[in-house]
């Protein structure tokens, strides 16, 4: 009984996840809404299935915006090092 009361909640629960999540990207692009979620803290695979594209194109665009965002760290720094 137990077990099929936890099933139930965890299935209400993915439910949950997934209007909410569809509820924020609404109105943006795909890269947008990726970056969005991953920022969220959902999984890839999740992300991929709100989305409507694949798990490997989600971890590319979550991967190239860490990098953009390190690059631009780095910049940041260098530049207010030479001030």
């Amino acid at each position: 009984m137990t077990e099929e009361i936890l099933e139930r909640i965890d299935t209400k629960l993915d439910i949950i996840i997934r209007l909410l999540g569809n509820k924020a990207i609404e109105g943006k692009g795909k890269t947008e809404a990726i970056l969005t979620l991953g920022a969220l803290g959902l999984d890839t695979n999740l992300i991929a299935e709100i989305v409507g594209t694949t798990p490997g194109t989600v971890s590319v665009r979550l991967s190239e915006a860490r990098k953009k965002s390190k690059s631009q760290g780095e910049k940041a720094t260098e530049e207010a090092g030479a001030e």
